[in-house]
């Protein structure tokens, strides 16, 4: 080697981090008749040739350089054509194998690899092109000098980050385990405020005749950051006091980019600003204290959204919200949702008046009236509540309320008149922190709240509703839904004194597929169907997604309201769907069949919304 000592025997190479990377179902009872679902789950399986007529299979002696050769080696296309393979060009190309072998196991720590190359014709008009690789001895690591300077230095959490370096002494020198070491050690250290760490001597020296290699890694750490003030852009009308709880910083808190992301991310979920701009001020960092510079364009104050859409539960609908942002400058907000739909109307005005102190705490005042009609029922409801929400830990949101009523009911050919003062609790979570409409998590809701007749009520009841959904991945395009409802009543007094808002129905599209809309629970002398005091539904999806923007599913649903869990019924349906993937979700198209009915009938569930 140029340079070295004319005694030294030994070949030794010196690299400074410039080593090449290279890359890398449902059963029924036995009294069924029929067959219900046929449904065939298409999957794709694309075989892939590396060039056209020409097939290319690498055998490699190490496995866990298999995968390494199986993604760096790839044959060009100019090698064949659909009828023959070019000889001349596949004679150039099988010459250039052992350098391109070596390209890609060199950073893996194997510099005498050893390759041939042998085409085959097993059949007519198939030619396969085998690649042998011996990866030989590898380069291991014979010295680690991974040292620290700096005002770090004595930090446990930086010692920590050092200490879990990726390659060790006696390991094979992996030059994408050493370059994701570097990075990794780097950033995370930047994470704990020391913005200037640099490293003032990383090498590798490889000795290929010893098969040993040396790494040197020293790093300094710099000064450690924290935040200093953070100042609001002055054509913000909101107060000081407001925005600042959307900060995941204080001031003198270790510096952190991940905190300003988070801080920016609160701002933008807060749905409030056209524009949000996080800014730190190094330049003018004083004491190792980076000033925040927070530029935002607040959207419009007043806002209109309608909506158009249809579902087979709800018939064709529109709808329409309107905002009120910082209502006296205070942060407050006037929201208006008005519902026009062929089975359902609504109107409800919230005001919503936020903790000044938590982001995750605020408190509602809602007022409304809602009608609903369906085969079972018809209702018309005037209420007023109030609600206090709080986030209390791990994506847990829990919630008090209290919720005055006045409702009227038409069930089974009777009339009900009710005043109903209800307070009670409501819990939610989610496992992750933002979860689209398709994306795979578990969301869980619990509410329970009564009533007592003594207090502006016209009946004693205690209620609990839960409901728990699951969507989670079997494959890269085989997902599973299994959603689960329930509750219960406990209540003396007859039946007839519960309007239809508290009593349990079942049977629709988010029910049980192949009924009405609530349509299954208990029936009068008549047969009209009155509603229960208790529910029990479960769905169970499998979806397979055949293109980006289209899918199938099959499913089985059952489930039921009834009075008493000692003698209850559970409807059953399944079948098959259609997705059609959208920004805002899945339209879903479902045809579902009854099951364990002397005359089982076919129904189609469709479920359509847009928002502008």
């Amino acid at each position: 080697m140029k340079g070295a000592k004319a005694s030294t025997k030994k070949f030794s190479a010196c690299f400074a981090d410039v080593l090449p990377h290279h890359g890398w179902v449902i059963y029924t009872k036995g009294d069924m008749k029929l067959l219900i679902v046929i449904f065939s789950l298409v999957c794709f399986s694309l075989s892939q040739a590396q060039a056209k007529g020409l097939s290319l299979i690498i055998e490699a002696d190490q496995p866990e350089i298999q995968k390494f050769l199986e993604t760096g080696l790839t044959a060009p296309e100019v090698l064949s054509t659909e009828q023959q393979t070019n000889k001349r060009w596949l004679r150039y190309y099988q010459k250039q194998l052992p350098q391109l072998v070596e390209d890609i196991m060199q950073p893996l720590g194997y510099f005498n690899s050893k390759t041939g190359s042998q085409m085959t014709h097993p059949s007519p008009g198939q030619q396969v092109l085998t690649v042998q690789v011996s990866a030989g001895e590898p380069i291991r690591i014979s010295q680690l000098d991974l040292k620290m300077a700096g005002p770090g230095t004595g930090d446990e959490k930086v010692l920590t980050l050092l200490q879990a370096f990726p390659l060790k002494p006696d390991d094979v020198l992996r030059q994408d385990l050493y370059e994701q070491g570097k990075a990794l050690l780097i950033e995370d250290i930047v994470g704990h405020g020391f913005l200037d760490a640099h490293f003032t001597a990383h090498q590798i020296r490889v000795h290929l005749e010893d098969y040993q290699a040396e790494i040197t890694l020293h790093l300094e750490t710099g000064p450690r950051y924290t935040f200093g003030p953070t100042s609001f852009s002055s054509d913000s009308s909101y107060p000081q006091r407001f925005l600042s709880r959307f900060l995941s910083h204080r001031e003198g808190e270790t510096f952190s980019h991940e905190k300003l992301g988070k801080t920016q991310l609160n701002l933008i979920n807060a749905d409030l600003f056209q524009k949000v701009t996080v800014s730190p001020q190094r330049e003018q960092a004083t004491a190792e204290q980076i000033p925040i510079s927070i530029d935002l364009q607040p959207a419009p104050r007043h806002q209109w959204r309608p909506g158009i859409g249809y579902g087979t539960d709800s018939g064709a609908r529109v709808s329409l919200r309107y905002r009120d942002l910082n209502l006296f400058r205070n942060g407050h907000e006037l929201k208006g949702d008005l519902l026009l739909a062929q089975y359902q109307q609504s109107l409800v005005t919230t005001y919503i008046i936020p903790d000044l102190d938590r982001l995750d705490s605020q408190t509602q005042l809602r007022v409304g009236f809602d009608r609903e009609e369906s085969d079972s029922y018809l209702s018309r409801e005037l209420f007023s509540e109030a609600e206090y929400q709080r986030a209390l830990r791990n994506r847990l949101l829990g919630a008090l309320f209290i919720r005055l009523t006045q409702e009227y009911s038409e069930i089974g050919g009777e009339e009900t008149r009710a005043q109903m003062l209800l307070p009670g609790v409501r819990l939610q979570w989610r496992s992750r922190e933002s979860q689209q409409a398709g994306q795979p998590g578990v969301y869980v809701s619990v509410e329970l709240k009564g009533a007592q007749d003594s207090l502006l009520s016209d009946t004693s009841l205690l209620q609990l509703k839960a409901q728990a959904s699951s969507r989670f991945p079997i494959s890269k395009t085989l997902f599973a839904l299994i959603r689960l409802q329930g509750g219960t009543t406990w209540h003396n007094d007859p039946l007839r004194e519960l309007p239809a808002s508290l009593r349990f129905f079942a049977g629709g599209d988010r029910s049980v597929r192949g009924y009405g809309y609530q349509a299954l629970g208990p029936e009068d002398t008549d047969g009209d169907v009155v509603g229960g005091k208790h529910l029990l539904v479960g769905n169970f999806e499998l979806e397979q997604r055949l293109t980006e923007k289209w899918g199938s599913a099959i499913f089985y649903d059952l489930g039921n309201a009834f009075n008493s869990f000692a003698d209850y019924d559970l409807a059953q349906g399944a079948g098959i769907g259609v997705r059609r993937y959208t920004p805002i979700g899945p339209i879903r198209l479902d045809l579902a069949r009854q099951i364990g009915q002397s005359r089982p009938r076919w129904r189609l569930h469709l479920s359509i919304g847009f928002d502008w």
